[in-house]
């Protein structure tokens, strides 16, 4: 076009490969770690807790209980097993 001489060519930027970004798919410290911690016997002693109150709250149609006091012991324990490695994982 006749406006090509007068205004320079700009640089184009061409993408990425999508192999190369299948290559660079990170995964998350901190998942890691929780998946690694909930094999632990503690923390799966407190999920089975979780889990047998779980059921039998679900088993009962009118009930006050709830199972907030066995998920935040094991939430916690889960957590506390983390803290001890997490930030020697992050950059």
């Amino acid at each position: 076009m006749w406006f090509e001489k007068f205004i320079p060519k700009l640089p184009t930027v061409k993408a990425e490969d999508e192999q190369a970004e299948e290559e660079e798919e990170l995964e998350d410290p901190q998942q890691v770690l929780r998946d690694k911690c909930n094999e632990t016997e503690h923390c799966k002693e407190l999920a089975e807790k979780y889990q047998a109150c779980n059921d039998r709250v679900n088993s009962r149609s009118k009930t006050a209980e709830n199972c907030s006091e066995e998920l935040f012991d094991w939430l916690h324990a889960v957590d506390h097993c983390v803290t001890k490695d997490l930030f020697s994982k992050l950059k």
